[in-house]
C-alpha cells in the first residue's frame, strides 16, 4: 500500500526519539525522490509533535542564565540550544507540508522535503558535536518557542511562512557568522564549521520561505510585502530587531523592504 505524503509527514511528527526522528525524515525525504509517495495530503496533522523525556522543556523565563563566554561548557550549552532548533525545525518543515502541502503545487513538496532533510542532517552533526564534548542533545532544558509559534499558525499558510522562516529562520542569519567568529576565536573549529554549513543552508530555507509566501500572496491578489507586515503584526510576539545580516537575507529574496517597516530602532 502506497502511503500518502501527507501520512509520511504525520509519521515523523508522532516520532518522538531523536535518532529515529531524523532517520524517518530522511526515510520520508528519499521516499518522495523515489516515487514511493502519492501527493496527496488527506492526514490531519497533530497540534503537537512527539517529544522525548529529555530535554526538559522550559517557558523562556525560566532557562538556566548563560555561563561566561568561551568556557567549554558555554560552548556546550550554545551547541545544545542550536541542536534544540534544529530538532523542531524537522518537526516544522514536514508540519508546514503536511499541514498545508494541498494549497500549493508539488514543487512545493520538493522544496520542503529538502528542507527537512537539511534539519534532520544538521542536527545529526551538532548532536555527534556534543557527544564528541562529552555531552548529549537532552543534557540540558531547553524551551519551547519555535514549536509555539507553530501552533499560532496552524490554520493559515501564508501566516506560517511568513513568521517560521522569514521572521524565526531570518533572525538566525542574522547572529550565526558572529556565533562561527566566537567558536574560531575560542580554538572550536570543529563546531565553527558546522555552524557555517547550517548558515549556508539556512539562506535557502529562507529563501523557499519567501518564494512560496510571494506566490501564495500573487495567488490570493495580496501585496507579499504589506501583508506580511499585517502577520507580523498578528502573530509575531516578540520584536524584529537590528544588527540586520543584509546580504544574506537578500541572497534568500528577503528585502529590507520587508523587514525594515517592522524592525525596532
Amino acid at each position: 500500500m502506497v502511503l500518502t505524503l501527507g501520512e509520511a509527514c504525520k509519521s515523523v511528527l508522532e516520532t518522538a526519539d531523536p535518532q529515529a526522528k531524523l532517520m524517518r525524515a530522511r526515510a520520508v525525504a528519499r521516499d518522495w525522490r523515489l516515487g514511493r509517495l502519492e501527493h496527496s495530503f488527506d492526514t490531519q496533522m497533530p497540534d503537537y509533535p512527539a517529544r522525548p523525556d529529555h530535554p526538559e522543556l522550559l517557558a523562556p523565563r525560566f532557562m538556566p542564565k548563560r555561563r561566561r563566554a568561551g568556557s567549554e561548557r558555554a560552548r556546550i550549552a550554545m551547541l545544545h540550544a542550536l541542536a534544540h532548533i534544529e530538532f523542531v525545525a524537522i518537526d516544522l518543515a514536514f508540519d508546514l507540508l503536511g499541514r498545508f502541502g494541498g494549497q500549493f503545487p508539488r514543487e512545493f513538496a520538493d522544496d520542503w522535503l529538502r528542507v527537512g532533510a537539511d534539519e534532520a542532517m544538521h542536527f545529526a552533526l551538532l548532536d555527534r558535536r556534543l557527544k564528541q564534548l562529552g555531552s548529549h542533545y537532552g543534557a540540558m532544558p531547553a524551551h519551547d518557542g519555535l514549536w509555539e509559534a507553530a501552533y499560532a499558525t496552524r490554520d493559515d499558510a501564508l501566516a506560517r511562512l511568513a513568521i517560521v522562516p522569514m521572521v524565526l529562520e531570518a533572525r538566525g542569519l542574522d547572529v550565526t557568522p558572529a556565533t562561527v567568529e566566537r567558536f574560531e576565536a575560542q580554538g572550536d573549529s570543529a563546531s565553527a564549521r558546522i555552524l557555517q554549513r547550517i548558515f549556508t543552508d539556512e539562506i535557502r530555507h529562507v529563501s523557499a520561505g519567501t518564494k512560496w509566501f510571494e506566490s501564495g500572496c500573487r495567488d490570493a491578489e495580496l501585496l507579499p510585502k504589506s501583508y506580511w507586515k499585517v502577520l507580523v503584526n498578528r502573530h509575531f510576539r516578540g520584536a524584529v530587531k537590528p544588527p540586520f545580516n543584509d546580504s544574506a537575507r537578500s541572497k534568500a529574496g528577503l528585502t529590507r523592504d520587508y523587514y525594515m517597516q517592522v524592525a525596532l530602532s
